[in-house]
């Protein structure tokens, strides 16, 4: 332990529920208002040397109108002279203290005085803290207000003290605000400002006396500076109409940060702040978009990517020029000057998408074009004429160049020149391309460019961008943009050659021969005389489209080539699974220590060259096991203990979980040094079966010499280790059993000493007959035997020892000895007269039955003597196994060396929670779901060795299986949350950091007797906690012991001030938004988080508190609690009022932003509820940590990118689709985005940020309605635009559920597409950096995308976009299994749900670049084990997948019965196989993966309720209860979308009306006639069907009620007529049957579109007589896509319900297999029974993999659930 501390007398003990002081106030983390109380932090002499620091106050002038005290420090004189509020005061003062006491205790060197604030430490902390607030000063050319004296002055650590305070105590207070981290600049320069007259004793001028700040009085900051921005912030949110209108219309969190960005700020807002600016909402005006307007046009995807776009462009032009030639290859036409010429055009091209740039600019962007940005508009209008201008001169020099041409008929002297004239003024257009590669090049000089705040470089760069604070000196190293453009060039390479030669070339010849064609007749009605052409351009299109999205499949492409590669590099994958542990424990145990305990001081401090390489090369050793370091690791050393103390600890917690069972955890724990046993005691899975090796080798190699034998089983390390603990164990044993004094004892310790002598001397082979070994051996094993029985039989043991006495002594030996000479060597008893037959009978002495720590060894030698299996599969567990087998992985991997825990950095956890699953309920777990299946039950099923495990521990514990409901229940309920996704489960693994710390503090300062002795005191105690009664070995189950977490772990070693630097290393937050509300309701939620708080205390709660002080006022506070363990009660900690309502924008972001000023240390940990952590991934936190302190490129990290697991992928087989998906993203995908191309920003959780940096830069999340909807990914582009570094880090991971559902993994990807479609429209995509960021948006909506453009390149997107899992998996689980899962998930159908998935991002992306419309959408994250309704997956996917099938089905079967090519059917397959793969995946997944989605019940039942559902017209009702409402609502994206939107929408909407046009002239009756009176005269199809319907609609409302007989007659006069008119045009006509079905294919399609512009023009209509027909035809429409889409599924369940065999076929189709560890179970549910019986019938063994079989298909009769 650190000198620095003062001891705690206590041991094994954290703070005691003792009574409090008299004058206790309850406290955050440490008592920093009271530093005389006995807390362990206070022992840290840099906390009392922080808090001395903040009291000194000195002289400064006292605040007016309130009372000062000799107790108050410089946050208290701040907060009395600016009006902050009290407990913002405490909350700031303990931050402080708290931060700058971990800083010094991380100083290297130490300060010569550690009770004293080093200096150094407050002006690095206040250079970082203010450092955003001085180049702000500078971009705008004001002077910082912080003004210090000189370094000699005295009063310079107060003066920085207080700046550094009064930015804290703002930033504390300012709420929503903390969004717009130039305004918290404006605000603290005034206010510093204000700080300077005071210091100053400034007289103020109105008043003539010492001057006050404006904002002095109670809540004067809040009242004053907050509220007004605030109410400013709350207007703008109210006119966005909650999200739905433009953002255009509205300024978000952006706009109002962005104005501080202008000097123009400091005229209008001014100081005091003037209420009367334009800046400030008023109802009466709307104020205008600050720097950037969103606007909603799909042209954004072209504007945002504009580089891309030209890029592929122009190369596609230059290509068709090339390829029109006709050569070979490309070089070979670039050879004639026809061509060369031809390639001018690019520029033509160049400066035309140039003009579309800058219109596209001027279009969206003009409103900002104000009095006080004329030059702006200027500018755009400028930008467009230069472009226009470029396009018209190039074409003016391009005709030019041809005229001249065609004059002299030959490339004359004169069309050179007039050549050369073009490239010289091509060379003046690229000159700013030529100028951004050079400083591409030169990364450095731009940064210098960019970051230079002079007048002169903003002039010369106007031209070229508006110059904003964010975005400048971002660009990376020369070495970074070399990886980068290497990758690039290699993936573009390949794009294009495989575009030119596969894509471009081949169609040269056909369109050749279409535009050669002549005299050709159509048969359809030609609107163009060139209608060659028209077919040229669409022989083109479907390639031109392929061409612009396949460079999606070229990067995924090279990503798993390049992420493979670096992850072998970074040694991925080299321990795959525990037999390849065990082949490389000894190593993992110096791995270990190398990376997980603290160098020494003398090493750590220089860190020089010679030290990092000394480092790296004991890393190579560990890593391949050179010089065996395992020899360091032995029992004699204190290292081998550290290591025996964590590695056990490890076990335990896996123990805790449930992960393994009581004898997995003796199997896999590593023993004390105990019994004089000389070598480590490995775990008994890494010995098993060695020592019968090796007395095989003895019994083989019995004339061979010792030090032959002994190298051999020296071979293999763990023979090695078991022979010698056999050894010692069995000689400690005996010599135990038999009582000390006896002959008996003497005889067995003068042979021991005997052997010892002849090991010594080699001489053992030579002495003794190894022959006789085995015998021995079998001896022991019964010896052994009848010591653990319960009932000791003494007998059977003396008669055991005398056998092992006659094998020893007499036939062990190869000479035989007389009874004479025994007697002389002490061999035999002294008295010959003694009975030999009574040898040992009166001599032995067990040890007592409660001795369990000697039954615990005894257990563990019988395993080394008897166990012949490899254990191979211990643990049992695949979790299990796969934790075990990445940690020891991941210990071999590089990452800095761990500090200490008191030198380590803090950090805290931040968790927003809203209103999720705490702990699951009893009734939620018990309750049955229609088939009879509790979530219980099913968890049971899923999880069912956990299940064994949890029965265990509560036996061990007094509880047998029927008990458990009753004495157990919270423990049950804990053991289903821990496998769900609740709030309890994210605690658990989030607290084991603080576990851990705690742990790896007492291993820093313990003296190496402490940890030694206290490794046996751990055994020993843990082992007699709880005697019990001992299990006989036929029972197969060990001795039941306690094993509970406060008597079997390091924590009884604790001495007390572990828990003192665990607290100040360490917070974990979560922001239940909600608890007060909670609270106030008594939901059960509130009562199990205060019960987390109680078992947690570093767990810390922040919520919003809602005060009603009557006549509607409410006020809002931002309100920390924690369980006091003094207390015992649930304390209030801090309260701080709010200026209003949370939430403004939303809602997560929000709830993090109010929580964040509750946090603590230098870096925060972004945790969703949804996540978990691992004791062992804990233990490497410190080491993640050390990477804020290295440069990666030329930037140290900003946020740290870690790993994620995705632990659902069990629950389902779409669960495992999910997982297998997510998995290949946040493992290859991240390392490809991070290295090489250093584009990696942040997707979520749980990356670290450094806390200080982003606090000061708007914090860990943007918060805008609807454009931040995807509000993670905008901390990354804030980073990067901020000048950040975001890193990834493979070695550290943290578990992560997704959704288990298809309806809820459709819900989640309906955000995330939403989300990207808002990013195409964001701000931060169209900055300054957006190469930067660009190229991870073009992979992520490439995607989508590509969907958009193309649905049949969706298959082949998808099988190419598959290559990153098979890669990652190929990686980290080999090839051959990677390749048989893929498989596997094949069968599964994988393919279809990849499909079906990708349509969903596809629809909801379009739709919100269209139209808007993008939502939180809460999916619920609970299991699935209940049937959907088909009126619910019709309210999820009529729109997205139901009519986009159906419509490419009826363009597929129209070109089956039109095109020639189908009556070649093999052909025809190939064409369209893939496009039928997907209308049927579209169509039938959400039966497919529906549980009982072909029962032929449920499907009666879901028609019945789908119907009733159609036709209910209740007022008022939700959409889920009737489809007018629903279909509203449907659509309510139109009616908030702007003009351009709508027409868009009508434009598409067109493409229904093609199929009439197309069909109508090969109908029969049209007798070949092409004339345009054809198609206009099968308009009168579609009226008459609309009359028939308004006759029989207003039939049925007139007479249906009351005179039903004329609504039956009008009814069979429409029939009838309907009936003649068909026989007529039969008869007089060539109309037929076949016209009529192909009628129905042209007209239901333009019924579509009708509807579809019906609904554009919902305005316009819905007031007039025909809205309600469109209403009613909609509905029509609505029934017939339920006939199309669930039509196959009730056919099959029909057949299923009547044809035996086919319902086994149809269940064989829908096998979903599921790891459920190798079991399958089938459930009978017999629907014939009133109450539904759930039996267990078979159990069989899936002997091809770990893969079980689970059948999701419900019959009437068969219930089979996963």
């Amino acid at each position: 332990m650190s000198l620095r501390q003062s001891q705690l007398p206590t041991r094994g003990r954290g703070p005691q529920a003792r009574p409090p002081p008299q004058f206790y106030e309850p406290f955050n983390i440490i008592p920093v208002n009271n530093i005389l109380i006995d807390h362990p932090s206070l022992r840290y002499p840099e906390v009392r040397a922080a808090s001395s620091a903040i009291r000194a106050a000195g002289d400064l002038r006292k605040p007016p109108f309130m009372p000062w005290h000799d107790n108050m420090d410089l946050l208290d004189w701040l907060g009395l002279f600016f009006g902050f509020q009290g407990d913002n005061v405490k909350n700031q003062r303990e931050h402080l203290v708290l931060h700058l006491a971990n800083c010094q205790m991380r100083l290297q060197p130490q300060p010569a005085s550690v009770d004293r604030l080093d200096s150094v430490v407050l002006r690095r902390f206040r250079q970082k803290l203010l450092k955003n607030y001085t180049s702000w000063c500078s971009y705008l050319g004001k002077r910082s207000q912080v003004r210090l004296p000189s370094r000699h002055n005295p009063n310079l650590q107060r003066n920085e003290l207080l700046y550094v305070c009064l930015y804290l105590l703002i930033w504390g207070e300012a709420a929503n605000l903390r969004f717009a981290p130039e305004c918290l600049c404006y605000i603290y320069h005034h206010m510093a400002m204000e700080l300077n007259y005071i210091l100053d004793d400034h007289i103020d001028e109105n008043t003539g006396q010492l001057f006050v700040p404006s904002t002095c009085g109670q809540f004067g900051f809040l009242n004053n500076v907050v509220t007004p921005f605030y109410v400013t912030i709350k207007g703008e949110v109210g006119r966005s109409r909650n999200g739905t209108a433009p953002h255009s219309a509205w300024r978000n969190y952006d706009d109002i940060n962005e104005y501080f960005w202008s000097r123009r700020c400091f005229q209008r807002i001014k100081w005091p702040i003037d209420l009367n600016s334009n800046f400030f909402y008023t109802a009466e005006k709307r104020v205008g978009k600050t720097g950037f307007v969103e606007q909603r046009t799909f042209w954004n995807v072209f504007r945002s990517f504009d580089r891309l776009w030209v890029l592929l462009i122009l190369f596609f032009q230059a290509a068709t020029i090339i390829a029109w030639e006709g050569t070979e290859y490309p070089w070979q036409a670039l050879e004639t000057r026809d061509v060369q010429v031809q390639l001018l055009t690019i520029f033509i091209t160049w400066a035309g998408l140039r003009f579309v740039q800058s219109i596209l600019d001027a279009g969206t962007q003009y409103s900002l074009v104000s009095r006080d940005t004329k030059l702006l508009g200027v500018r755009m209008v400028l930008k467009s004429m230069v472009a226009l201008t470029w396009t018209i001169v190039f074409g003016v020099f391009y005709g030019r160049i041809w005229s001249q041409k065609n004059s002299n008929d030959v490339w004359s002297y004169e069309a050179n020149q007039r050549i050369l004239t073009f490239l010289k003024a091509a060379l003046v257009f690229v000159i700013p391309e030529l100028l951004a590669l050079v400083l591409f090049i030169l990364p450095w000089i731009r940064n210098v460019i960019e970051e230079a705040d002079w007048t002169i470089l903003y002039i010369l760069t106007w031209w070229f961008h508006t110059r904003i604070f964010v975005g400048r000196g971002v660009r990376e190293g020369l070495i970074d943009n070399m990886k980068y453009c290497f990758f690039w060039v290699a993936v573009l390479a390949s794009k294009f050659s495989f575009s030119y030669f596969l894509q471009i070339k081949p169609l040269v010849g056909p369109t050749r021969a279409l535009l050669n064609l002549r005299n050709v007749t159509y048969r359809w009605h030609e609107f163009f005389t060139s209608t060659n052409r028209m077919a040229v351009v669409m022989l083109w299109l479907p390639i031109v489209l392929i061409y612009l999205v396949d460079m999606q499949v070229w990067y995924t492409v090279y990503s798993s080539l390049v992420g493979s590669t670096i992850g072998l590099f970074s040694h991925i994958g080299e321990i795959r699974n525990i037999k390849q542990l065990r082949l490389r424990f000894q190593f993992f145990a110096s791995a270990l220590q190398f990376n997980l305990m603290p160098e020494d001081q003398t090493l750590s401090s220089g860190a020089t060259v010679v030290h990092k390489l000394r480092n790296a090369i004991h890393r190579v050793k560990l890593r391949y096991g050179l010089g065996q370091p395992y020899r360091k690791i032995e029992s004699s050393q204190v290292e081998a203990t550290r290591f025996a103390l964590i590695w056990n600890e490890i076990i335990i917690t896996m123990r805790e979980e449930d992960l393994i069972s009581d004898k997995e955890l003796e199997l896999l724990e590593l023993p004390p040094n105990c019994w004089d046993i000389k070598v480590i005691r490995w775990p008994c899975f890494l010995l098993c079966n060695e020592l019968l090796l090796a007395l095989s080798q003895a019994r083989e190699l019995a004339d061979v010499p010792d030090r032959s034998v002994w190298l051999r089983v020296c071979k293999n390390e763990y023979r090695r280790c078991a022979v010698i603990e056999a050894y010692d164990s069995i000689k400690y044993l005996l010599l135990e059993i038999i009582k000390y004094g006896t002959d008996e004892h003497s005889i067995a310790t003068k042979f021991f000493m005997e052997v010892d002598e002849y090991l010594q001397f080699e001489k053992f082979t030579g002495a003794y007959k190894t022959a006789v070994l085995p015998q021995i051996h079998e001896q022991l094993i019964s010896l052994i035997v009848l010591l653990l029985m319960p009932e000791k039989d003494m007998g059977r043991v003396v008669n055991v020892l005398q056998a092992l006495y006659e094998l020893s002594v007499r036939e062990f030996p190869k000479v035989k000895k007389s009874m004479v000479q025994l007697r002389q060597e002490g061999l035999a008893p002294i008295n010959p007269s003694s009975d030999a037959g009574l040898l040992f009978e009166n001599a032995i002495q067990l040890p007592d039955a409660g001795d369990a720590f000697f039954y615990r060894q005894l257990r563990r030698l019988l395993t080394l003597l008897s166990s012949r299996d490899s254990m191979h599969n211990v643990p049992k567990n695949i979790e299990a196994r796969r934790r075990i087998a990445f940690f020891s992985n991941s210990l071999f991997m590089n990452m800095p060396r761990a500090p200490q825990v008191e030198k380590t950095m803090a950090f805290s956890v931040l968790t927003p929670y809203y209103d999720e699953e705490v702990v699951y309920g009893k009734e939620m777990l018990r309750s049955p779901n229609e088939d009879g299946v509790s979530t219980l039950f099913y968890l049971q099923r899923i999880y069912e060795d956990e299940w064994e495990n949890f029965v265990e521990r509560m036996h061990r514990e007094g509880c047998n299986e029927n008990e458990i409901w009753s004495t157990k229940a919270r423990d049950l309920r804990l053991w289903a949350s821990y496998r769900g996704q609740t709030l309890s489960r994210t605690v658990r693994g989030m607290m084991y950091y603080y576990r851990a710390l705690k742990m790896l503090s007492f291993l820093d300062s313990a003296p190496e007797m402490d940890i030694r002795q206290g490794s046996l005191e751990i055994a020993s105690l843990g082992s007699q906690k709880q005697n019990g009664s001992l299990n006989g070995l036929g029972s197969g189950m060990p001795n039941s012991q306690n094993l509970n977490r406060a008597s079997s772990g390091v924590s009884l070693l604790f001495k007390g001030h572990e828990f003192g630097s665990a607290m100040m290393k360490y917070t974990y937050v979560v922001a239940c938004q909600m608890y007060g509300v909670h609270k106030g309701r008594g939901d059960a939620r509130a009562e199990e988080i205060l019960k987390l708080m109680e078992n947690n205390e570093a767990l810390r709660v922040a919520y919003v508190d809602e005060v009603y002080l009557g006549r509607d006022e409410v006020e809002y506070y931002s309100v920390l609690v924690k369980h006091d363990q003094l207390l015992n009660k649930e304390v209030e900690i801090y309260r701080i009022k709010l200026p209003g309502h949370l939430k403004l924008g939303e809602g997560k972001p929000e709830n993090q932003n109010h929580a964040i000023i509750f946090t603590r240390g230098d870096a925060v940990q972004t945790i969703d509820m949804n996540q978990d952590n691992y004791f062992e991934e804990a233990l490497k936190m410190r080491n993640l940590l050390e990477e804020f302190k290295i440069s990666y490129g030329i930037r140290k990290p900003t946020i740290l990118g870690v790993r994620e697991n995705i632990f659902t992928g069990s629950v389902s087989s779409l669960a495992k689709f999910m997982s297998a998906q997510e998995m290949s993203f946040v493992t290859l995908g991240q390392r490809v985005l991070a290295n090489p191309l250093k584009v990696r920003m942040h997707y979520g959780h749980p990356d670290v940020f450094d806390r200080f940096w982003f606090l000061t830069r708007g914090g860990i999340s943007k918060a805008s309605r609807v454009i931040n909807i995807s509000e993670d990914i905008y901390a990354g582009f804030n980073c990067t635009l901020r000048g950040g570094n975001v890193t990834h880090h493979e070695y550290i991971q943290v578990g992560k559920g997704r959704d288990v559902g298809l309806n809820q993994i459709s819900m989640f990807e309906a955000k995330v597409a939403s989300g990207n479609g808002e990013q195409v429209l964001s701000r931060d995509i169209y900055s300054g950096v957006e190469e930067n960021i660009q190229n991870r948006a073009n992979s992520t909506n490439n995607e989508a995308l590509g969907a958009v453009l193309n649905q049949q390149f969706i298959i082949q997107i998808g099988v190419f976009t598959a290559l990153p899992m098979i890669v990652e998996n190929s990686l980290e689980h080999g090839f051959l299994p990677a390749v048989w899962d893929f498989i596997t998930m094949q069968f599964q159908l994988a393919s279809f749900f990849y499909t079906f998935s990708m349509g969903t991002r596809a629809h909801f992306f379009g739709r919100t670049i269209l139209h808007g419309g993008a939502k939180y959408r809460a999916t619920g994250r609970g299991f699935v084990v209940q049937h959907k309704s088909f009126a619910e997956n019709y309210r999820l996917y009529a729109r997205s997948h139901f009519v986009k099938a159906i419509e490419l089905g009826i363009i597929l079967i129209v070109y089956a019965s039109q095109s020639p090519l189908s009556t070649n059917t093999f052909v025809y397959i190939a064409m369209t196989i893939s496009s039928w793969f997907l209308v049927l995946s579209w169509i039938m997944s959400p039966f497919v993966f529906n549980p009982s989605g072909f029962d032929w019940l449920k499907t009666v039942y879901d028609f019945d309720d789908f119907m009733n559902w159609l036709w209910y017209r209740g007022i008022l009702v939700k959409a889920d209860q009737s489809w007018e409402t629903w279909w509203y609502e449907e659509q309510d994206h139109l009616r908030t979308t702007g003009i351009w939107g709508k027409l868009l929408e009508i434009i598409l909407d067109l493409r229904f009306f093609f199929f009439q046009y197309g069909i109508v002239y090969h109908l029969n009756i049209t007798r070949g006639s092409t004339s345009i009176a054809v198609y206009l005269l099968s308009w009168i199809y579609m009226i008459m069907v609309v009359a028939i319907y308004i006759v029989i609609a207003y039939a049925r409302d007139k007479y249906a009620a009351k005179e039903h007989i004329y609504y039956r007659v009008v009814q069979f006069l429409v029939i009838v007529l309907s009936v003649l008119v068909i026989i007529l045009l039969i008869h007089f006509t060539d109309f037929d049957l076949i016209d009529f079905i192909k009628s129905l294919l042209a007209f239901v399609p333009t019924g579509w579109g009708m509807i579809q512009i019906a609904l554009v023009l919902r305005p316009f209509l819905q007031s007039s007589v025909v809205w309600e027909t469109v209403v009613s035809l909609a509905r029509l429409q609505g029934y017939f896509l339920m006939k199309h889409s669930a039509g196959d599924s009730k056919f099959l369940a029909f057949l299923q319900a009547k044809n035996p065999t086919l319902t086994d076929v149809i269940r064989d189709l829908q096998v979903d297999f599921e790891d459920t560890n190798n079991e399958l179970f089938y459930h009978w549910s017999s629907s014939s029974q009133n109450e539904e019986t759930i039996v267990l019938d078979a159990l069989m063994q899936v002997t091809s993999r770990e893969v079980g079989l689970t059948y999701q298909v419900y019959s009437p009769y068969c219930t089979y659930v996963a």
